[in-house]
């Protein structure tokens, strides 16, 4: 089974981290699903509005397409919080795998606190958990703990991948 992996979760658990470490450790390619928002998305998050299902809608898409373009060695980082949009991707993709990054709300404040200039801010946080349906009893999905060290989450990873015989 080869199958590209989606580091999804709420802001601040860490995807962008994780997902380099991951891809750089498995020689696959790195999607920052973050660099391929639109505009509007940008300047809506920068302004504290919320996205909507129809925001994220077309930048879904996008996301599709580039993991149907990079083939099954690649790491996307897509926060991938609803269902709906789990599925849209999986609908592009056979097999696709999901790397849940599980962290409280707290956690999250506290880490999107800590990234100045980034134009996520901390007052949307809620709007994640708001919108967040965790991936309980989904095919393909594996749950960590975003607190645990990048070295101690990529070996849980490796090893449930390896099981899966993707790596």
């Amino acid at each position: 089974m080869n199958a590209p992996v989606v580091i999804m979760g709420v802001a601040g658990c860490g995807k962008s981290s994780f997902a380099a470490a991951l891809s750089h450790a498995l020689d696959w390619q790195l999607i920052e699903g973050d660099e391929f928002h639109p505009t509007e998305n940008v300047n809506k998050m920068r302004a504290c509005i919320a996205l909507t299902d129809e925001d994220r809608a077309g930048w879904l898409d996008v996301l599709a397409n580039e993991l149907v373009q990079r083939g099954p060695h690649a790491v996307l980082t897509c926060s991938a919080l609803k269902k709906a949009y789990r599925d849209r991707l999986r609908q592009s993709v056979q097999g696709l795998l999901f790397v849940h990054l599980d962290l409280t709300r707290e956690q999250s404040i506290a880490r999107v606190t800590q990234r100045p200039g980034h134009y996520f801010q901390p007052a949307l946080v809620d709007s994640q958990f708001a919108a967040l349906e965790k991936p309980i009893n989904e095919s393909g999905v594996i749950t960590v703990d975003a607190t645990q060290s990048i070295e101690t989450i990529q070996a849980q990873v490796c090893a449930w991948l390896q099981a899966k015989e993707c790596v």
